[in-house]
C-alpha cells in the first residue's frame, strides 16, 4: 500500500492509502488529481534511508509545487523563506542551539520559552 494526496488546484485536501491499481481504477468525479506521496519522507530524506518522494509527507493544507516535484507545508510566519532542496521553510535567524525557544515574527527573533 502507498499514500496518495489528492490536489486541488495546487493545495492538498485529502491524503489516503491505496495500492496504485485502486488509484488508476478510480473513478473520481470530484476534481483534483492523486498524486504519490511517501510517509518516510521528510525534509528531501527518506528516514529509512530510501530514496526520498517529493521531499515531504504531503498533508492537509499543503501545497503541491509540479516544478520542483515537492509538498510544501504552510508557511509558518511571513519572514520565512523556503529551502528548495528541502522544501521546508526556514527562518531568517537559525534557532538557538540551547534552550528551548519560540519564533517572534514581530521582533524577528528566538524567545526563550521559561
Amino acid at each position: 500500500m502507498a499514500h496518495f494526496a489528492k490536489v486541488l488546484n495546487g493545495v492538498v485536501v485529502q491524503v489516503i492509502v491505496a495500492e496504485q491499481e485502486f488509484i488508476d481504477n478510480l473513478v473520481d468525479t470530484s476534481p483534483g488529481t492523486w498524486i504519490q506521496t511517501s510517509y518516510n519522507t521528510r525534509d528531501g530524506v527518506h528516514t529509512q534511508g530510501g530514496t526520498p518522494l517529493r521531499k515531504n509527507f504531503a498533508g492537509v493544507g499543503f501545497t503541491y509545487d509540479a516544478e520542483l516535484d515537492a509538498f510544501i507545508p504552510p508557511k509558518p510566519y511571513p519572514s520565512w523563506t523556503l529551502n528548495t532542496t528541502t522544501c521546508v521553510w526556514e527562518p531568517p535567524i537559525a534557532y538557538p542551539s540551547e534552550g528551548e525557544h519560540i519564533w517572534n515574527e514581530e521582533t524577528q527573533t528566538w524567545d526563550e520559552v521559561s
